[in-house]
């Protein structure tokens, strides 16, 4: 008898664990980035040869980090929330263009319009691993202090703007 109730004792524990893992939300992923300095990027703009963005330089302001390429679908599908967000509420927007072509990533953005005040190219991903990007689109909120404040896995939509991203940037303003 002992020996059927220790196997079925394991089943229902492991049972019980999948039930938990499937019902929490994938995109709620933790970060072990929040509250942390937001890494250096100093990588080249895809827009403007020779320069480079330097997040120091984004320091007493809230801003967002937008990850995003031009193989990516959702990433389009963003934009429009991503441009009314930058205009309505004056928020200034950065690009961090992951495991992309260069001219491909300029292409992308003069066929579906720049919501970015500029936009660095990560080609090779460093950076993004840096911040713990685990695919495209991700959206981190920066504060003034420049740390992450918040981490946005998927595409932003008008609800998960309003829900989630604004609260964050209005108690930080």
């Amino acid at each position: 008898m002992l020996r059927y109730l220790l196997p079925l004792g394991a089943f229902m524990a492991m049972a019980v664990f999948l039930a938990m893992g499937l019902s929490r939300d994938p995109r709620a992923v933790p970060s072990a980035m929040i509250d942390k300095p937001a890494p250096p990027i100093d990588l080249p703009l895809l827009q403007a040869s020779g320069e480079r963005l330097d997040v120091q330089s984004l320091r007493g302001q809230v801003w967002l980090l937008n990850v995003w390429a031009s193989w990516c679908g959702p990433c389009r599908d963003e934009l429009p929330v991503l441009r009314e967000v930058a205009q309505r509420h004056g928020l200034p927007l950065y690009g961090l263009n992951y495991k992309d072509k260069p001219q491909d990533a300029r292409d992308w953005l003069a066929r579906n319009g720049n919501p970015f005040i500029a936009s660095a190219s990560d080609t090779d991903g460093r950076v993004g691993i840096e911040y713990g990007v685990y695919g495209v689109p991700e959206t981190f909120v920066i504060d003034g202090a420049g740390r992450i404040r918040y981490k946005q896995l998927g595409l932003i939509t008008p609800d998960i703007w309003r829900t989630r991203i604004q609260p964050v940037i209005e108690g930080l303003r």
